[in-house]
This record gives structure tokens, sequence and C-alpha cells, in this order.
């Protein structure tokens, strides 16, 4: 049984360490995957530019839900 809070912190540090900590591995790559391309696609168009906050939006709405999934799948 893994602690729904842990999971949602670990998830929004590292989007997918949340899934895999909560027992599910594959969910966990996929979501980290995801995260790393999405963020290094974005990260590479908007480098230098007006629009560089896109970025860091980007990640964050990614590690908010990444950490809601990781709480729902979470059992406490």
């Amino acid at each position: 049984m893994a602690n729904k809070y842990l999971a949602a912190i670990l998830s929004f540090v590292i989007p997918g360490l949340g899934q895999a900590y909560a027992g599910n591995i594959k969910k966990g790559i996929a979501y980290f995957l995801v995260a790393f391309i999405a963020v290094g696609i974005i990260g590479g168009i908007f480098v230098d530019s007006v629009l560089n906050s896109f970025y860091y939006i980007i990640d964050i709405l990614i590690s908010i839900y990444a950490a809601y999934d990781a709480y729902l799948m979470a059992k406490d």
C-alpha cells in the first residue's frame, strides 16, 4: 500500500515516479517519457524567445496532472 501524499509529491517532482511508487511501473515510464519529450521539444523551440515562459507553464501542468494521477492511484 502506497501513501497517496508521497506518491503525489514524487510525481510532482519527477513525473512518473509517483506512479511507479504506487505500483504501476509501465504507466510511470510513460509519464516520464511524455514529460521528458514534451518539455524537451518545447524547450528546444522556445529557447531565448519571448515565449520561453510557455515552457514553464507546460512543465508545471504536466507535473500537476502526474501528481493528481499518482494521488488517485495510490491506496492509503
